[in-house]
């Protein structure tokens, strides 16, 4: 039963790294999502960060990406930015992408 329990423990291990590391890149990307909708806004610098943080908090709302979109889509339309949906989506997989790479080029 041992090399069972060391398999089974070796998975929980594993699981919780791959979780951690998907945590990790979702913040990553919310933060780089955040930057990018604070240039199309024109934000300074300490703006473009303080908004960037308000975008990682508001992925916590609920599970998925509609509270980020929402909230991104809410705030470059309040800002007079012509921006859809299907922008802030394309916008997301590109973010997503970069986060994964970065996060992958600091662990190496």
């Amino acid at each position: 039963m041992t090399t069972f329990d060391d398999r089974e423990r070796a998975f929980e291990t594993r699981y919780a790294r791959d979780q951690e590391m998907q945590f990790k890149i979702t913040a990553r990307r919310n933060k780089l999502l955040g930057h990018w909708a604070a240039g199309l806004m024109g934000l300074t610098q300490a703006e473009a960060d303080a908004y960037a943080s308000e975008v990682v908090r508001a992925d916590f709302e609920e599970a998925g990406d509609e509270d980020v979109v929402r909230k991104l889509l809410g705030d470059l339309t309040s800002a007079g930015i012509d921006c859809d949906e299907a922008r802030i989506r394309t916008a997301l997989e590109h973010k997503t992408a970069e986060a994964r790479r970065q996060l992958i080029e600091s662990l190496g």
